[in-house]
């Protein structure tokens, strides 16, 4: 039997969870990552003014985002850009902030009343659609056979038919490496939104057909005209689904 050396020296990885969550500890870093969660690339310093915080500020925590591996950066000349690592990265804060206990924050503003109106209705959560719209859309692919729950959700037969009806390969080549069919705790209403690469075609071709707008410098959509006509069609999702609610959604325990 061999026996170990004492003085012979040996490592193992494991997952630092602690590490990640002191990265998370923080809630400029916390509010920097969701602005990212728009799929887009931001300058440090328009992170600074969204976050409104110091420039110098900024910079320290954009080297612990970027050192930390949740973020990505890229620099052309002076400037710098970041974004989010990846899908991953996006799906992982999505998750945490559906498991996320609510704080109360003040709303001082009938202007403020409504962005968060229409953050919690529909957003992008990195490249696929969140909120209560996000959740409806996945409610109704399920209710009409498209999708399974099996051991998570699955794309059926039906599902792959429909997709194609629609013009979108179930496998979007852009984002082939993806899995096929994942989902999101969304944290508007605490139920699963579509994401992974079927998620991620479906709202690309959303946008390309105008169905959605994305708001400027920010993580909103819109569902237009053409958008509630072609919801009512392929999946039958009610009014009430395609529009804010009058009222902020109600904390969930």
């Amino acid at each position: 039997m061999n026996r170990w050396d004492a003085d012979q020296e040996s490592a193992a990885e494991t997952p630092d969870i602690a590490a990640l969550a002191q990265l998370l500890a923080d809630r400029t870093r916390v509010a920097i990552c969701m602005a990212l969660l728009d799929g887009g690339t931001w300058t440090a310093s328009e992170l600074a003014e969204y976050a409104a915080v110091a420039p110098s500020t900024t910079t320290e925590h954009l080297n612990l985002l970027v050192s930390g591996g949740l973020l990505a950066e890229q620099r052309q000349g002076r400037r710098r850009y970041v974004r989010l690592a990846g899908p991953d990265t996006a799906e992982t804060l999505e998750n945490l902030a559906g498991l996320a206990p609510y704080r109360q924050v003040p709303i001082r503003s009938l202007a403020e009343a409504n962005h968060r109106r229409a953050l919690h209705h529909a957003r992008t959560c990195y490249d696929h659609i969140a909120g209560a719209l996000g959740v409806a859309i996945a409610d109704a692919m399920t209710e009409r056979g498209l999708l399974a729950r099996d051991y998570g959700l699955v794309l059926t037969g039906a599902g792959a038919r429909w997709l194609t009806a629609l013009g979108i390969p179930d496998t979007a080549p852009s984002v082939a490496h993806r899995a096929h069919i994942r989902t999101c705790l969304d944290w508007t209403v605490r139920r699963r939104h579509l994401s992974g690469a079927v998620g991620a075609a479906l709202y690309r071709h959303a946008v390309d057909h105008e169905w959605i707008v994305k708001a400027h410098a920010t993580r909103i959509l819109t569902v237009t005209d053409a958008g509630r006509a072609a919801l009512r069609d392929h999946l039958a999702l009610p009014d009430e689904a395609l529009s804010p609610s009058p009222a902020l959604a109600a904390p969930r325990p």
